[in-house]
């Protein structure tokens, strides 16, 4: 490496360093959402599956709280910190896979900057280490292409048996690899080798844990993740969300420039075959699948995170390697200068926005149900309720709900969600005494029936208490006690799935 490429990689390292550190703070000051909430709770329970996922985001969040505690920032510090690692794997597969530095450095920078990154890795979801798993698949199989060794099947199995831990959409890891196999005349030699088959193989003892956790539990998370779209749901509308949605969380300027390195590699202008399929399959297999489910079911922007990696890659291919024509050039040289401020400004309006309203007018948002904002306020609330009324234990109706609790009310307390036990099937029950006498019932205020007027001899509302993001009220709970269960508590019918 010349001095110039070592200043380069240096600098390329400051700058993710510092949008690291900006999502640390971010992260320090930010509620969690009802997902991390909900996270976190398996979190204190590890096992090798749970209703929704696989273990693998429990893992994280169990790990950033042992180093610092059960907080936000405590919840969220792995997952922030893999974004390193990610930034390294990806800057080292396009070295490989387009031989220049100046297309690593902007790779990982242009990845980084992305919603899909910044926001992805400190919200902690199963897509956060997906992404981060997706990035070492890509760096693997461009070391299998480079080196010719079929050693780095090993590294190919790890690499996919950690997506698939975090999330079953890694799946889709196997038909791409197999599709970029035979699309290349020199890498078919591959689909005779053992090494292919022992990184297969290396990969599947690692997802073992959530098969067995499957087997043990009438398959639930498969039939759940797995039978999402069908196709009698035809409902197409929902097409229509992906690219607005894409273009957010990409940012605009790095959604631009990752379409035009498609479209160059697609028609063959910049890379060598190998390459360019390499990227095609890793981005397209995933989203040809995600189009057809946008036609039966609502596709959550997310959901994409594991493309990011190879489209990452393109749009700085599009940036460095193509010569475009002068008006397209001009159109590539303002993506490129403002790409980074641009990603920079709608994180930080994003975090200042979801904390405080401020730049709606205090008026709801996309944000406004999804972060915990006022929830400790709230949950000290509930708390002296629940101590005035002496119950022993908090219900609440769904998970959502039932995360925050746990999490903002004091440690220790008794939370558990009244349906759906298919959740909570991995982590300690309530005990008789906690469920004996009387319960403290949160949910919001609807008008209507109470949802458990057939299950308990009294219900009687003793308060309301709001949820509130500044002057804005965004959600008033209502406060019952329950008494005299007429058949058990908790309601451990089995999920839809099951029935």
């Amino acid at each position: 490496m010349n001095p110039n490429e070592a200043r380069l990689a240096l600098n390329t390292a400051l700058a993710i360093l510092a949008l690291v550190a900006l999502r640390l703070i971010a992260a320090a000051f930010t509620p969690i959402t009802f997902d991390e909430a909900y996270y976190w709770m398996w979190s204190k329970s590890l096992t090798g599956g749970y209703y929704d996922h696989p273990p693998m985001v429990a893992v994280v969040i169990r790990l950033g709280t042992m180093i610092a505690g059960d907080t936000e920032l405590g919840v969220r510090l792995v997952s922030i910190l893999l974004a390193l690692p990610m930034s390294w794997a990806v800057y080292q597969a396009a070295v490989v896979l387009f031989g220049g530095r100046r297309v690593a450095a902007t790779s990982a920078i242009l990845l980084n900057v992305t919603l899909m990154a910044a926001v992805g890795t400190m919200i902690v979801t199963p897509d956060a280490p997906l992404l981060v798993a997706s990035s070492f698949v890509l760096y693997s199989l461009a070391k299998v292409l480079e080196t010719g060794r079929g050693v780095w099947w090993l590294a190919v199995g790890l690499a996919v048996g950690a997506a698939l831990l975090s999330k079953y959409t890694a799946l889709f890891f196997g038909p791409a690899i197999l599709i970029w196999l035979i699309a290349v005349p020199k890498l078919r030699r591959w689909l005779i080798s053992p090494w292919l088959y022992l990184g297969g193989l290396v990969a599947l003892l690692m997802f073992a844990p959530v098969i067995l956790w499957n087997a043990d539990h009438h398959w639930v998370s498969f039939i759940k993740q797995m039978g999402r779209a069908r196709i009698e749901d035809f409902r197409p509308a929902f097409v229509a969300e992906l690219i607005p949605t894409q273009i957010a969380f990409a940012t605009p300027l790095v959604f631009i420039l990752g379409a035009m390195g498609l479209h160059a590699l697609f028609h063959r202008r910049v890379g060598a075959l190998a390459a360019r399929v390499l990227i095609g399959t890793m981005f397209w297999t995933i989203v040809a699948y995600f189009v057809w489910h946008s036609l039966h079911a609502r596709v959550e922007a997310n959901w994409f995170a594991p493309v990011y990696p190879a489209f990452a890659v393109a749009a700085a291919a599009a940036a460095h390697l193509v010569q475009w024509q002068a008006r397209a050039q001009r159109v590539v040289d303002f993506c490129v200068r403002w790409a980074v401020p641009a990603g920079i400004v709608m994180f930080a309006a994003l975090i200042v926005q979801a904390d405080t309203g401020m730049l709606s007018g205090y008026r709801r948002d996309a944000t406004v149900r999804s972060v915990g904002v006022g929830w400790r306020e709230t949950a000290d609330e509930i708390e002296a309720v629940r101590a005035r009324m002496g119950a022993a234990c908090v219900l609440a109706p769904d998970y959502g709900t039932t995360g925050w609790l746990a999490f903002y009310l004091p440690k220790g307390s008794c939370v558990a969600q009244q349906n759906q036990r298919i959740r909570w099937v991995n982590m300690p029950q309530p005990t008789a005494a906690q469920l004996s006498g009387r319960l403290l019932y949160v949910r919001e205020a609807f008008p209507g029936d109470h949802p458990l007027k057939d299950g308990f001899a009294r219900i009687e509302r003793v308060a309301e208490v709001t949820r509130k993001r500044g002057p804005l009220v965004i959600e008033t709970y209502a406060l019952d006690v329950l008494e005299g269960p007429k058949n058990g508590v908790l309601d451990r019918s089995p999920p839809p799935e099951l029935q």
